[in-house]
C-alpha cells in the first residue's frame, strides 16, 4: 500500500540559520558518536531507513559523496529515527550498500524532532557553529507532480546537496537553502490510545488482506510487508498519507465512468476507518478479532502448467541504480501444432526488480523483430499484485504452430545489483472445446505531433468492428507526457457510451481495466480513444519541454494506444478490423506495448476449461 510521499504539506517556520545543540547517539556497533566529537567545518547529516525505497536508492549516491567530499572537510552522518528500524536491519543496510560513514540509532525520534525532520531520505548541511545551512533532497532525480503522480528523471538536473557544499566551501552562501525532499515519513514513536473506536485487530487488519497483502509481503515487489501489526508500526503517518492522496492502492479511473472487476480503490468506509486509527496512534487492539491470515497460493496460481517458458538461459542483471532500458528476449517454445491457451502466468525470478513483464507472439517465419515492429499479439503479462488470468470454458488464445514469444521486461533498479531470469507457464485448452479466441486489438494513432510546451494537446484514434465481439478489458499506453485518456463506444443506433476514464494518467501505474461484465460490442461499433498530453515545463516529468514530439519506442518519444481484449467467436478469428487515425487514408500498422503494466484478464470469470494430457518439459532460450 505504500509508495513514496507526494509532498510534505504546509512546513513549520524554516530551519535555516537555526544551530543545533549537542547531542550523542549510538551506532550499530554500539558506539558512542558525539557532535562535538566532529571538527569538520561542514557536516551533513542525513536521515535514513531502512526500508524505504528513497532511502535505498540514494544509500549508493551518499556514499559517493562522502568518498568525493571528506578530503574537503565534509564528514557526513546517518541518522536512524524509524521507530521500526531495529539494530540488525540496520546493520544490513550499511553492509548492503558499502556504507563507510556511521549510522546512528535515533531512539525516541529526539534527534529528527530536534531538527525538524520529516522524512528519509531528508539531508542537513550544519556549518562550523553547526548552524543549519540547508535543508532538503540530495539531488531533483525522483519527485512529484503537484497532482501527487510519482516521476523518475534519467539523471538529475539539479545535484542540491553537491552544489550546496560547493557553495558553502567556495566560501558563499547556499544559493537554493531548502528544497522538498521527497520520501517516506519517519516512523515516529506513538501512544496508541487504549480506548480508541478502532483498531488494528478488528478494523484495519481486514482492510489490508484485501487491498494491500497481494504486493506487501516477504518475496513481492512492495518494500516491506503488512501482514502484522508489528509490520505496520511506524509506517501509520505514511500508510494515511498515501489512502488520503489516492496514491495507494494504485487506481487512477474515475469511478463514475464503467464498473471494473479489478477496481482497487479504498472505499470511503474503509479510509475514515484508517484516519481514525492513526489519528488514535495506531491501536493494536483485541488480538482474538483478527481474521484468519490471508492464504496466497505458493507457487503456480493457474496449477501446473503444461508447458514452462524461461526468458533465457542466463539471469539478466540489474544495476544497483539508474534507469534500464526495456529488455527483449525470443523465447522458441517449438510448438510443432497450433495451440490454444486457456491460463498462462507470467513470474518473476526476482519480484524485488521486475516492474512488469509482457510476453508477445512472434509469427511464424519472422526470424526477426524490431521493438516499434512488435504486432498487436501480446500474449499475457505480469503487474505486482495483479494475479494471472483464468479463461472460462471455451475461450482460449490461439498460437499457431512456429509461433516464438518475445518477453518484454521492465526492471526497477532497488539499490543494490540485482539478477533475474523470469519465467511464464502455459495451460493448454482441447481444440474442440474452445469456441470464443480472447484477442488482443488497438485503436492506434502513430502519425501525431504534439508541439512544444503544449500542456493540453488532443491526440485521437479509432477502432471499428465489423463483426459481433465481447469488449473484456482495455488498456490505455502513453509515455511520461500522458495526461489523461478516454474511451467511448459509439454504437450503430447513433447512442455513445463513455467506456473508461482515466483523467489522471501515471506512466509509473498503468492499469488493465477489466470490465466487471464483458460488454457486448455490435458490428459496426466504433471505439473512439482521446489522449491528451502534456509537453510543459509543468509536467516535471518531461524530458525535454522545448521539442515537438512524435511517435517513438523510448520514453522520451510518446506513443497512442487504446488496447481492446475482446472475445470473438471461434470461427470467426479471421476477423480484420480497420484502425483509423486523423489522416483516414492512413492504416496504421499495429505496434506493441512499448512500457506500462499489462495484465490479460477475465477475472469476472475465474474458470479454467478442460485441457489436454501436460507436456513435461521446460523450454529456455
Amino acid at each position: 500500500m505504500l509508495v513514496l510521499s507526494a509532498s510534505r504539506g504546509a512546513r513549520a517556520e524554516s530551519p535555516i540559520g537555526r544551530t543545533i545543540g549537542p547531542f550523542e547517539l549510538r551506532d550499530y556497533h554500539g558506539k558512542l558518536h558525539r557532535l562535538d566529537d566532529y571538527k569538520q567545518p561542514l557536516l551533513v547529516v542525513a536521515f535514513l531507513g531502512t526500508e524505504c525505497p528513497l532511502a535505498r536508492l540514494y544509500a549508493p549516491r551518499l556514499e559517493t559523496l562522502h568518498q568525493r567530499f571528506a578530503s574537503r572537510g565534509v564528514a557526513f552522518l546517518g541518522v536512524m529515527s524509524n521507530r521500526q528500524d531495529s539494530i540488525a536491519e540496520i546493520a544490513h543496510y550499511a553492509r548492503s550498500y558499502g556504507l563507510t560513514f556511521p549510522l546512528l540509532k535515533d531512539v525516541g525520534n529526539r534527534i529528527a524532532d530536534r531538527f525538524g525532520a520529516e522524512r528519509t531520505p531528508e539531508v542537513f548541511v550544519l556549518d562550523a557553529e553547526r548552524a543549519i545551512r540547508y535543508r532538503g533532497r540530495i539531488d531533483d532525480q525522483y519527485g512529484f507532480q503537484k497532482d501527487g503522480r510519482g516521476f523518475q528523471r534519467y539523471e538529475p538536473a539539479r545535484a542540491d546537496l553537491a552544489v550546496a557544499l560547493e557553495e558553502l566551501l567556495g566560501g558563499g552562501e547556499v544559493s537554493v537553502p531548502e528544497t522538498v525532499a521527497p520520501g517516506c515519513k519517519i516512523g515516529r514513536v506513538k501512544t496508541p490510545d487504549p480506548n480508541s473506536p478502532v483498531t488494528w485487530s478488528k478494523h484495519i487488519a481486514p482492510i489490508f488482506q484485501r487491498r494491500c497483502q497481494s504486493c506487501h509481503r516477504p518475496g513481492e515487489i512492495a518494500p516491506f510487508p503488512l501482514l502484522s501489526y508489528a509490520d505496520v508500526q511506524g509506517w501509520e503517518e505514511m500508510i494515511l498519507e498515501v489512502v488520503q492522496q489516492n496514491r495507494m492502492p494504485p487506481w487512477t479511473a474515475d469511478p463514475n465512468v464503467g464498473h471494473f472487476a479489478n477496481d482497487a480503490r479504498l472505499s470511503d468506509d474503509e479510509k475514515q476507518l484508517i484516519a481514525t486509527w492513526v489519528a488514535h496512534g495506531g491501536p493494536e487492539g483485541d488480538p482474538a478479532d483478527l481474521p484468519p491470515p490471508r492464504k496466497f497460493v505458493e507457487g503456480w496460481q493457474i496449477g501446473e502448467p503444461d508447458l514452462v517458458l524461461y526468458m533465457d538461459s542466463e539471469p539478466f542483471r540489474v544495476p544497483a541504480e539508474g534507469t534500464v532500458e526495456y529488455q527483449y528476449f525470443v523465447v522458441d517454445p517449438q510448438f510443432e501444432e497450433d495451440c490454444w491457451v486457456s491460463a498462462a502466468e507470467c513470474r518473476p525470478g526476482n519480484a524485488a526488480v521486475v516492474h512488469h513483464i509482457n510476453v508477445f507472439v512472434l509469427p511464424a517465419g519472422k526470424e526477426h523483430f524490431e521493438r516499434d515492429e512488435l504486432t498487436n499479439d501480446l500474449l499475457w503479462g505480469y503487474a505486482p499484485g495483479v494475479p494471472p488470468t483464468m479463461l472460462p470454458p471455451g475461450m482460449a488464445i490461439h498460437l499457431p504452430r512456429g509461433t516464438r514469444l518475445v518477453f518484454q521486461m521492465h526492471y526497477t533498479p532497488n539499490g543494490t545489483p540485482q539478477e533475474d531470469r523470469s519465467y511464464m507457464g502455459l495451460v493448454f485448452a482441447d481444440p474442440k472445446d474452445v469456441r470464443k479466441e480472447v484477442r488482443t486489438v488497438l485503436a492506434v494513432n502513430t502519425q501525431f505531433e504534439i508541439p512544444p510546451h503544449a500542456a493540453n494537446h488532443l491526440v485521437e484514434s479509432w477502432y471499428d468492428f465489423e463483426r459481433d465481439a465481447l469488449l473484456v478489458a482495455m488498456i490505455p499506453h502513453m509515455h511520461l507526457r500522458g495526461k489523461a485518456f478516454r474511451y467511448t463506444a459509439h454504437y450503430p443506433d447513433g447512442s455513445r457510451e463513455a467506456l473508461l476514464y482515466v483523467p489522471r494518467y501515471d506512466f509509473n501505474w498503468q492499469n488493465t481495466y477489466v470490465l466487471a461484465e464483458p460488454k457486448p460490442m455490435p458490428a459496426r461499433t466504433r471505439i473512439q480513444c482521446e489522449a491528451w498530453y502534456d509537453n510543459s515545463e509543468d509536467n516535471l516529468a518531461n524530458p525535454d519541454p522545448t521539442v515537438a514530439v512524435r511517435w517513438g519506442d523510448q520514453t522520451w518519444d510518446e506513443m497512442m494506444i487504446g488496447y481492446l481484449q475482446i472475445a470473438v467467436p471461434k470461427e470467426k478469428v479471421a476477423v480484420v478490423a480497420e484502425t483509423q487515425v486523423k489522416r483516414p487514408w492512413a492504416l496504421i500498422v499495429p505496434v506493441a506495448l512499448a512500457a506500462g503494466v499489462v495484465v490479460l484478464g477475465l477475472l469476472a470469470l475465474l474458470a479454467v476449461g478442460t485441457r489436454p494430457a501436460r507436456a513435461e518439459r521446460l523450454v529456455e532460450r
